[in-house]
């Protein structure tokens, strides 16, 4: 027999705690905020209620949702001092840099940063909440030569979103398309970025040193810079008539296919039908049918060949493309939706606390004398 423990790389298949937030229940596939299923979230709430939802524990009312909604577009301003910063940014730093940096700075200047009281981190989440898109958006024209847009407290988030980004509020189906993305990428139980979340509160840091370090994890291509990823990979093919071939080229040089796999679904992830009804409603709203074809095919080879589902990237991609986002901005819209899950979970693991310290398994040289620097 041997002493050396069952290491489980990844951590897969390890329940590192207990969560209230969020569940993928097995008997329907279904992904659940706070039990409620995320595709009938999709089609009856908006963004806000479910932001409210996950922080709170119930949907609000009509009175709270107005409440939080005029709390949270209070708080949509930057500071001058923080967007003398973001004109300073390298032009072609990454978005994702650029938020987590911003991020990082608005810790610096809140007025509550030392103050680790779930009072003060709920305020926090709320100014977290309504100051990233602005912070996003701000970067985001500051590399391209343009002036910042202001907030503007009668729109709602997905509004207020384009208008910082664009100047411009789009038709309602386009709204309605990435206020569906927002609610489908709000939340997902201990993935990469949320667990380095709760991480960093679990050694009592402030919630802008959890999301600053979240933020860091989500910008890898393996987690939140999958959408990236794939709309790459749909320029890359170009049209419908090339899928085919090209699938077959990756699995010819047993490369890795964006977009597809998930650690928890092994039926296939339930955000994906939802996302996908929406990015083929965007293509028919644009007059661009071919980045959906290409994907339906990708979808169906993948699912033909290696019995591999998509994941909610796959659909995001296209669907943030046929909006107007440029490519390199839709890891930071993930960004400006999933706060809303970060802070749930930072409230969370601070209400019940215990610093996260796992152990590692030494395969090392065994305890040896330090030789002399002229017999090395």
């Amino acid at each position: 027999m041997s002493d050396t423990p069952e290491i489980k790389k990844g951590l897969v298949g390890v329940y590192a705690d207990v969560s209230a937030i969020s569940k993928v229940m097995p008997e329907t596939n279904s992904l659940t905020y706070r039990g409620y299923a995320v595709q009938e979230l999709c089609e009856t709430c908006c963004f806000e209620e479910v932001a409210y939802l996950l922080w709170n524990g119930e949907l609000p009312n009509r009175r709270q949702l107005e409440a939080f909604r005029a709390e949270v577009a209070a708080e949509r301003p930057i500071s001058p001092a923080l967007h003398q910063v973001i004109r300073a940014f390298p032009k072609d730093a990454h978005p994702m840099d650029a938020i987590r940096t911003a991020v990082s700075f608005m810790g610096m200047e809140d007025p509550e940063g030392g103050d680790t009281s779930e009072p003060a981190t709920r305020r926090k989440a709320v100014r977290l909440l309504a100051k990233i898109p602005t912070a996003i958006a701000a970067a985001h024209r500051a590399a391209k030569g343009q002036e910042p847009v202001q907030p503007d407290p009668r729109h709602s988030f997905a509004e207020n979103f384009f208008h910082l980004v664009f100047g411009k509020v789009p038709q309602p189906e386009v709204l309605k398309a990435f206020d569906v993305s927002l609610i489908l990428y709000a939340e997902h139980t201990f993935n990469a970025s949320t667990y380095t979340a709760r991480l960093v509160t679990s050694t009592g840091a402030d919630i802008h040193g959890a999301i600053t370090a979240a933020i860091a994890a989500l910008k890898g291509p393996l987690h939140g810079g999958a959408n990236e990823a794939v709309m790459h990979m749909l320029k890359e093919i170009g049209e419908p008539a090339r899928a085919r071939e090209w699938l077959q080229g990756r699995f010819d040089h047993r490369a890795l296919v964006m977009g597809f796999g998930h650690r928890v679904y092994k039926s296939g992830d339930s955000r994906v039908p939802t996302m996908t009804k929406y990015a083929e409603r965007m293509a028919e709203v644009v007059g661009d049918t071919r980045w959906m074809e290409i994907s339906r095919i990708l979808a169906e080879e993948m699912l033909r060949a290696k019995n591999i589902h998509p994941n909610l990237d796959f659909p995001a991609g296209p669907a943030y493309y046929l909006m107007g986002f440029e490519i390199p901005l839709f890891t930071p819209i993930f960004v400006a939706s999933r706060i809303t899950g970060w802070a749930a979970h930072v409230i969370e693991q601070a209400a019940d606390n215990r610093l996260i310290r796992p152990l590692s398994w030494y395969t090392g040289p065994e305890q040896r004398p330090v030789p002399p620097l002229d017999a090395r």
